[in-house]
């Protein structure tokens, strides 16, 4: 084992950066972040951009059928194949170095938007997406690998701080950018502007990322299968079940893929080798909770924008750019307050931040709620946004700070896999749920409304309409309510880590103890 250690160790030390005994970068860990963060920014951004696009692609790639069916297929590639890999992508970081898997992860996601934007066909859009989607899974958890394996834990949350701002300024950036670049110059430039950027990035992380040393990990493969399955039955499932109306062999999917992940994770506990998910991970209490609030917030953050920009388009006849412009608040407040939350993050308590952020999110939801009911002036909307903007700042770095701080480095992958692969699962419920929800406060307030469920989505409605439609909109945010209220009542049973920086400790004085933590888990390989 020794060997096989040395040999590791002089693999690593090939790249750019020079490694200490026990694998921590002797540099800054900071450039490498940045480096990261300009890929997963264009992961966050492509996730939301598209949406805005769809009526363009449809026009241009699919015009001589009235079935929106098809298009939305653009979205549910992507995600498919984005969701169900993760698990296993993780893996791969912790096996062959986070740094190559997200490079070839980024190939992979840069080509793949040249594809969409060159596609001739719908069809050949859907394929490049999905193929988009298997890019942006080898990404994503490398990301937080590298906080993970970099950043001793009493300094993680500045660096985390940094992730969450960055998921705040994506979430105004994708919906401006979208409506910008498919009103001037085409819907095959929200792909187009992947390329320079994707370049950019590539080149920015072969400089700066670290060659960390790799764990020799023998693959799970029966876990593999059983994951891949159990995952794409439930995440299909919930994806088309509005369009398939629930039928039978729906839920039939869902239940059987929701046996097959309780056969996966039988496995996992009798496992007598390395399973894909180390259950034993779920021991620390924090991640287990994190992961819980976690899939709650990727519920409630995707299922709270549907009743929202429905509300503002076609009750109230903004344009998709006008609507994402009362978001500003909202993205400039995350951005900025996102660093300085992670800094205080590493002094404090992670409650301390979580449980006024989730109020916040679940506060600023009511105040939506009683705006879109009560046919308040356009800018009011900007108030909630704002409190949305300070709630963002306490809920994303914190959750995940606090989900990776205690992880061994050798398990950084795994456990960016299964919180990741919680977030997007979490989202994916979300989406499904909140499309049934919304259908069933429409029939509610406009009896009748499935039969004219087609003029939803053609323009500003017809003034009768108005009222009942408003308040199907604003009921519909009680469900983001409710399950962001979960993921409040979780975090008040999380325990307050062991290792935190003291008020005046400079930043590196946590480095040796990050080598001291890493020692054993080499030890142990």
């Amino acid at each position: 084992m020794t060997d096989s250690r040395a040999a590791s160790a002089a693999t690593s030390s090939t790249g750019s950066t020079r490694t200490g005994s026990h694998g921590t970068p002797a540099r800054s860990p900071w450039p490498a972040l940045w480096a990261l963060v300009i890929g997963f920014f264009m992961i966050l951004v492509d996730t939301t951009i598209v949406s805005v696009a769809n009526p363009a692609i449809k026009a241009a790639l699919d015009p001589d059928t009235n079935n929106l069916d098809n298009v939305v297929w653009v979205t549910s590639a992507y995600l498919l194949t984005y969701a169900v890999p993760l698990l296993i992508t993780g893996r791969l970081g912790d096996r062959f170095g986070p740094k190559n898997i997200y490079l070839a992860g980024l190939a992979i996601f840069t080509l793949a938007s040249l594809a969409c934007g060159l596609a001739p066909t719908l069809e050949v859009l859907i394929v490049a997406r999905a193929v988009q989607g298997l890019g942006a899974a080898l990404m994503t958890p490398q990301t937080m690998a590298v906080i993970t394996r970099t950043f001793p834990p009493q300094n993680r949350g500045a660096a985390m701080g940094l992730w969450g701002a960055t998921a705040g300024v994506a979430t105004l950036v994708g919906p401006l950018a979208g409506g910008l670049l498919v009103d001037g110059l085409g819907w095959e430039w929200i792909f187009f502007i992947n390329i320079p950027v994707g370049v950019i990035g590539f080149i920015a992380a072969v400089i700066l990322v670290p060659q960390l040393p790799r764990t020799a990990h023998k693959f799970d493969i029966l876990g593999v299968v059983l994951s891949a399955v159990g995952l794409f039955l439930i995440v299909f499932g919930l994806q088309e079940g509005e369009h398939y109306a629930w039928a039978a062999w729906i839920w039939g999917m869902v239940i059987a893929g929701v046996a097959v992940m309780a056969v996966f994770i039988w496995t996992q506990a009798r496992s007598t080798g390395e399973p894909l998910v180390p259950l034993d991970l779920f021991r620390d209490r924090n991640f287990s909770i994190a992961n819980l609030a976690i899939a709650a917030v990727g519920f409630t953050v995707t299922s709270m924008a549907l009743p929202q920009m429905f509300y503002l388009q076609l009750a109230r006849g903004l344009t998709p750019t006008e609507s994402a412009l009362l978001l500003v608040p909202l993205a400039i407040l995350s951005g900025v307050l996102a660093p300085f939350a992670g800094k205080l993050l590493d002094r404090t308590d992670p409650r301390f931040l979580l449980v006024p952020g989730l109020l916040l999110v679940g506060g600023s939801l009511g105040l939506y709620t009683a705006l879109i009911m009560n046919d308040a002036p356009i800018w009011a909307f900007l108030i909630p946004a704002a409190f949305m903007g300070i709630g963002n700042a306490g809920m994303w770095g914190p959750l995940a700070t606090t989900a990776t701080r205690n992880l061994p480095p050798r398990q950084a992958g795994a456990g960016a896999g299964i919180y990741n692969t919680t977030r997007t699962v979490g989202s994916v419920i979300g989406s499904a749920s909140i499309a049934a929800f919304m259908q069933a406060r429409l029939e509610a307030n406009l009896p009748g409304a499935a039969d004219a469920g087609a003029s939803f989505g053609s323009g500003p409605l017809p003034e009768q309409v108005v009222g009942g439609f408003s308040q199907a909109m604003g009921q519909s945010l009680l469900l983001p309510i409710g399950v962001i209220a979960v993921g409040l009542v979780a975090v008040l049973f999380m325990r307050r880590p062991a290792m935190i920086r003291p008020h005046g400790a400079p930043r590196d004085a946590g480095s040796a103890q990050q080598t001291a933590q890493a020692a054993p888990a080499s030890a142990g390989e």
